[in-house]
């Protein structure tokens, strides 16, 4: 699967939440070897909603998955849905670009490459940051010897969650989502593009508050039960021999 202008792939969305306004903004404006043609979601008006704004189809999810003019399925659903999409997306012969993370499980994450590869279609998940100037720049750097050796690295990532801003936040504090799964994979890949692969993890993981007060709109007031850690901290051993930790939390709470 290789797009051009003059044969751009053709992408189908599952998934029309929040964050599918950036991606279509972007996909239908911004290159010119992907077309975008249909959006699904299992809440119909809002698939009905972004196809009108953007000139694309509305389907089911079924048919968009039985359709064989898309190519690749862009998967913007729930995290703990990301599995179960997927690999309809490749049993159904399509390649798969996922939000992240990946799938919700390591087993899951194994299912899907397997499958892919059976199937002889790729697979690609968020993020691409590390494709970014600052993130090439400090990899050119190490690369260069600009540094020596890397043996050691930071990451930390603290804010006080989601419920403040997001539309729709409950699901951040689920299983498969929480701090280390939804902003976490920023610094991660960030981290192994620059040092390598990591080899060893060793982490501890809590939930400093049993519930959270949704204070953004349209929701506010409803109360979230927080059902995934929100504060964790791990320790990372690259196969480099470098040591890494990093640290995500939702649990910074205002000091002053």
């Amino acid at each position: 699967m290789s797009g051009t202008a003059a044969s751009p792939v053709s992408v189908g969305i599952i998934g029309a939440g929040y964050i599918s306004e950036i991606y279509l903004s972007n996909l239908t404006t911004r290159f010119e070897n992907v077309r975008v043609v249909a959006i699904a979601d299992l809440m119909v008006e809002r698939a009905q909603e972004r196809a009108e704004k953007y000139g694309i189809a509305a389907m089911a999810v079924d048919e968009l998955l039985a359709d064989d003019g898309i190519e690749l399925v862009v998967n913007l659903t729930i995290p703990l849905a990301h599995a179960e999409v997927a690999l309809a997306a490749v049993t159904a012969g399509k390649s798969v670009y996922n939000e992240k993370p990946l799938t919700a499980t390591r087993e899951q994450g194994s299912e899907l490459l397997a499958l892919a590869r059976e199937n002889g279609v790729l697979v690609g998940g968020a993020p691409d940051t590390f494709l970014g100037g600052g993130l090439q720049t400090a990899r050119k750097l190490i690369d260069d010897g600009a540094i020596g050796l890397p043996i050691a690295a930071t990451a930390n990532m603290y804010t006080r969650g989601h419920e403040r801003w997001h539309p729709d936040p409950a699901f951040y504090y689920q299983p498969g989502a929480g701090p280390m799964f939804d902003m976490g994979p920023y610094y991660l890949t960030a981290l192994v593009s620059l040092i390598g692969p990591i080899v060893r993890v060793g982490s501890s993981a809590g939930v400093s508050f049993p519930e959270r007060t949704i204070t953004s709109e349209p929701k506010r007031g409803e109360v979230i039960e927080v059902n995934t850690p929100t504060h964790i901290a791990a320790t990372l051993d690259f196969a480099s021999a470098a040591i890494g930790t990093i640290t995500t939390s939702f649990d910074l709470y205002d000091t002053t």
